[in-house]
């Protein structure tokens, strides 16, 4: 999936990766694509939270070698 912009989250744990996601999506446009990779298990549950919470699109998430992709799309203001 082509993402516009790329969050590295990997190696920080609860709530760090959901804090940058929440600075690092404001800086993307509406209708853009934001590609998140973590490693913190409780992701999992938190950033689909999170796009629910804030109106945003999870597109695609999946778990590649202890490590999660998260693909988020900005939604339309």
């Amino acid at each position: 999936m082509k993402s516009h912009h790329t969050l590295d989250a990997r190696g920080l744990l609860c709530p760090e990766p959901v804090m940058m996601l929440h600075s690092a999506v404001r800086k993307v446009a509406a209708g853009e694509v934001l590609q998140m990779f973590a490693t913190d298990p409780s992701t999992q549950r938190d950033v689909p939270k999170f796009c629910q919470f804030l109106g945003y699109e999870l597109v695609q998430h999946r778990e590649e070698n202890d490590e999660f992709v998260y693909w988020i799309r900005k939604s339309e203001e």
